[in-house]
């Protein structure tokens, strides 16, 4: 997967390129070359990767002949997964079509446009040949097809970082414009083309009042929306932390959407569909975050506390499992369930039940960010009235996702001093858990290493490390509790 980081701009027929040599951070001028590129675009007959800005094409010609997914920008850089060409111009490789599955949905994928462009390519470069930074001049016949095919010629110009700086492609983006180059009015070639056909029809939004309650909350909750979708091809191709990043939306979407049930109503099913969701990519995230901590722990004994095979058993071991799991993943969210739910988040976004508290203003919110907090307080005093200790620690691993929640009812008003203190909570109490967990683990660990006649004194050497980490954090509690009361009675 490669990161694009460029910028587009529309051009009159005539633009003439400006001269780019001695702007500083270049040495020279390269070019230009002329390539010329025809390009097959693919989609469902309905246009959804159009609708999300996505695009997946077949290319030949120019220096990068292959297929290519480019994915939504995000904080201005654009993901590009490639592959080689294969024999069949007109189905999509798996590995591709199965990376657009949660926009798809298990609709058939097929050519819906042709591009071909005589691009010229000009490239500026260092002193030792190394190139920072493309422009390429591309002129344009692009074709929609369908009964009436539609047909559209236009010039435009891309100016590409390679090895360069960022304020060397500014640079070329100011010389550009002085010589007349506006920034593109679409994302893509294919946006334009699309859009000059009227193909594609504009995604639903609900209507909300400018600084009302209901304009916060499904800001907030299209945010999530967009998160959870952006992991998706991540979670498919194993990335690392993908499978964490997806199921904080999953959990950012059910907490925000209980906290807020008197601005949009009717998402008790879909609530219950996200901790499902949460719930299967829960095994494989527990795997990496178990195999991850032993391996630091590992790290930091002395040579001489490692015995046997441990290492093999608490890393590529768990390595195996997560992996398995992993598949299991890919399996669900290749499923209708997966795409059902998917399918309700469109909905929540697009057409959501909105209730008269959507219309107040949006200060109204914070009756229920110190209502999540009170919550929170309740359930630790009910924790603290537990008598028998082991019972008591379960119950204030309620009071973490109590914390959990508001810090997230917190996030969606900026009211973020309130969330910092109820994070803290979080992750003091969470700290506690993962040493407990971790205990088990390593108890269920040392019993297999056991019945494969293997030493074991390592998994006790580490117990003990987990249980010393445990504690701490328990002992620890009491002061970072003490501190965050006081601190939210003067936030609300």
């Amino acid at each position: 997967m490669g990161i694009e980081i460029e910028d587009k701009f529309d051009v009159p027929v005539d633009y003439r390129l400006p001269d780019l040599t001695g702007l500083r951070g270049s040495t020279g001028v390269v070019g230009p070359k002329t390539h010329r590129l025809v390009a097959l675009y693919f989609d469902t007959p309905d246009l959804r990767l159009a609708a999300r800005g996505i695009t997946l094409r077949r290319r030949r010609g120019g220096t990068d002949p292959g297929w290519h997914l480019k994915l939504p920008k995000a904080k201005g850089v654009r993901q590009e997964i490639t592959h080689p060409l294969t024999r069949s111009a007109k189905i999509v490789p798996v590995e591709l079509a199965d990376l657009v599955l949660a926009y798809t949905r298990g609709a058939p994928l097929a050519p819906i446009a042709e591009l071909d462009t005589r691009r010229s390519v000009t490239t500026l470069v260092n002193g030792a040949g190394v190139g920072l930074v493309e422009i390429a001049d591309d002129q344009v016949k692009g074709t929609v097809f369908g009964e009436e095919p539609h047909v559209e010629r236009w010039r435009e110009v891309e100016a590409e970082l390679l090895q360069g700086e960022e304020r060397l492609l500014r640079k070329v983006g100011k010389r550009l414009g002085k010589a007349g180059a506006v920034p593109a009015g679409s994302a893509s070639k294919l946006a334009r083309l699309l859009g000059g056909a009227g193909a594609v029809s504009e995604r639903p939004r609900a209507e909300t009042a400018p600084g009302s309650a209901g304009e916060v909350v499904l800001e907030y909750l299209t945010s999530q929306v967009g998160a959870l979708l952006a992991q998706d091809p991540r979670v498919r191709k194993a990335e690392e932390e993908a499978v964490h990043q997806m199921r904080v939306a999953a959990r950012r979407l059910r907490s925000v959407l209980k906290s807020f049930k008197t601005v949009v109503e009717g998402t008790d099913d879909l609530r219950k569909e996200l901790k499902w969701l949460g719930t299967v990519l829960g095994e494989a995230r527990d795997l990496e975050v178990i195999r991850e901590r032993f391996a630091r722990r590992l790290d930091s004994l002395d040579d001489a506390l490692i015995e046997g095979p441990v290492r093999a058993r608490l890393s590529s071991d768990l390595l195996d499992d997560e992996h398995e799991a992993l598949d299991r993943i890919r399996d669900i969210m290749s499923g209708e369930r997966y795409f059902a739910l998917l399918d309700a988040l469109d909905d929540l976004t697009g057409t959501p039940v909105l209730t008269k508290a959507a219309k107040k203003p949006a200060d109204t919110l914070r009756a229920v960010a110190a209502k999540s907090w009170r919550r929170v307080t309740r359930i630790y005093d009910t924790a603290q009235a537990v008598e028998d200790e082991s019972e008591r620690e379960i119950a204030m691993h309620e009071v973490r996702k109590a914390a959990k929640r508001a810090r997230y009812t917190a996030e969606v008003i900026g009211m973020m001093k309130l969330a910092k203190r109820a994070e803290a909570v979080q992750e003091v109490l969470g700290s506690h858990m993962d040493g407990v967990v971790a205990q088990e683990r390593l108890a269920a660990e040392a019993g297999n290493a056991r019945l494969a006649g293997e030493d074991t004194f390592t998994y006790g050497v580490l117990t003990g490390v987990e249980r010393v980490a445990a504690a701490r954090a328990w002992e620890e509690f009491p002061r970072i509790w003490e501190k965050t009361r006081v601190a939210v009675a003067k936030i609300l």
